[in-house]
């Protein structure tokens, strides 16, 4: 008999994630999209300040998928994509890979079971609001607990 198991994010713990997103954001006064995606980066629960720039919402949802399938953070994909030139030159020919910061994988019992992307503040505002959300849930953004 063949096992098959799916791990990933709940539609309600990914609409939890972006809320708590927005909600941080909302208290700073920042103006942020918020995408959540599955394991092998589809959109699971989005969300929006009204102000945010328009760039920001494909930014996010970018973030996101890129955090979730290379399993590491955008911030982290950036300094590892420093370190190689032919990784740097191959990334003009790869639409959704995301070198920003902002992108966070999630991690439960580690497993990466998703990622959270968050874009229209500075750099930092956006990983500080993917960072709050994830302790929020009690999830981490690295395998390592």
């Amino acid at each position: 008999m063949i096992a098959i198991s799916r791990n990933d994010i709940s539609p309600e713990a990914a609409q939890a994630l972006v809320d708590a997103a927005i909600a941080h954001a909302g208290q700073k006064g920042w103006d942020v999209a918020v995408a959540v995606v599955d394991r092998t980066g589809l959109l699971v629960a989005f969300r929006r300040t009204a102000d945010v720039t328009v760039p920001a919402i494909d930014f996010a949802l970018d973030k996101a998928y890129t955090a979730a399938t290379l399993r590491r953070s955008t911030q982290g994909f950036f300094e590892r994509s420093q370190t190689s030139p032919s990784l740097a030159a191959g990334l003009a020919n790869r639409p959704r890979l995301m070198l920003w910061s902002g992108g966070l994988p999630l991690f439960n019992d580690g497993q990466c079971i998703g990622g959270i992307g968050v874009s229209g503040a500075r750099d930092f505002e956006d990983v500080e609001c993917a960072e709050i959300a994830i302790a929020k849930l009690g999830l981490t953004a690295s395998s390592k607990s």
